[in-house]
């Protein structure tokens, strides 16, 4: 089985392409931000929250246990994820423009929003609290290269059923963020095209 080397640059990356990509998302008319694919699909805004939600429990691992773990006299270049830990990481990321294992959402991360009612004031909310959230997750990738994470593992956001070294963690909500841009992908490719701004790019399969 081949191995996964995580690496701090690398996330980095990934996450600033993201975050880029959900600053766009902001231009969209409200109707694109509030319409569904389907009765079964969950809107770009719907899916912002719910990132928002599966944030929340790792938020507060990160900031309980930074301060206990002592600084390295040498910065972290790499990590290479545990066997169990990489097959649940792996479960996540998307695969090009497609979503593997699909998989019903836990009830406490469902988002619960009424699209057809929802005020812009409680868009732009939800968008800044995304920002907030994933500006902290990038402090926090930045902040663990000079920390010895060899000591500390944290449980996922499912239970302690899966524990993960940060680096696995922060490729876990990597790939979890990687695979919602896929879903939000979908959303416009059957929405109103007139309505999207050419700043917004997605990849049509």
């Amino acid at each position: 089985m081949a191995k996964l080397i995580l690496s701090p640059e690398n996330q980095i990356q990934r996450l600033n392409i993201i975050l880029n990509k959900v600053a766009s998302l902001q231009e969209l008319d409200k109707k694109l931000l509030t319409c569904s694919a389907d009765s079964k699909s969950w809107s770009i805004i719907e899916v912002i929250a719910h990132l928002n939600i599966a944030y929340g429990p790792y938020h507060i691992k990160y900031d309980e246990e930074f301060p206990k773990m002592p600084d390295l006299k040498k910065e972290r270049k790499t990590f290479q994820a545990k066997t169990w830990q990489k097959m649940i990481i792996e479960m996540q990321r998307p695969k090009g423009t497609k979503r593997k294992w699909k998989m019903k959402t836990l009830k406490r991360f469902e988002p619960l929003l009424d699209n057809e009612n929802l005020e812009k004031k409680k868009i732009d909310q939800i968008f800044q609290q995304f920002f907030e959230l994933h500006g902290h997750l990038k402090e926090a990738i930045l902040k663990s290269r000079t920390k010895d994470i060899s000591k500390i593992r944290i449980n996922s956001g499912i239970g302690p059923i899966v524990k993960f070294y940060l680096p696995e963690s922060f490729e876990f909500l990597l790939c979890h963020l990687e695979r919602h841009m896929v879903q939000i992908d979908e959303v416009l490719k059957k929405s109103d095209f007139s309505l999207i701004p050419r700043t917004i790019t997605f990849t049509i399969s």
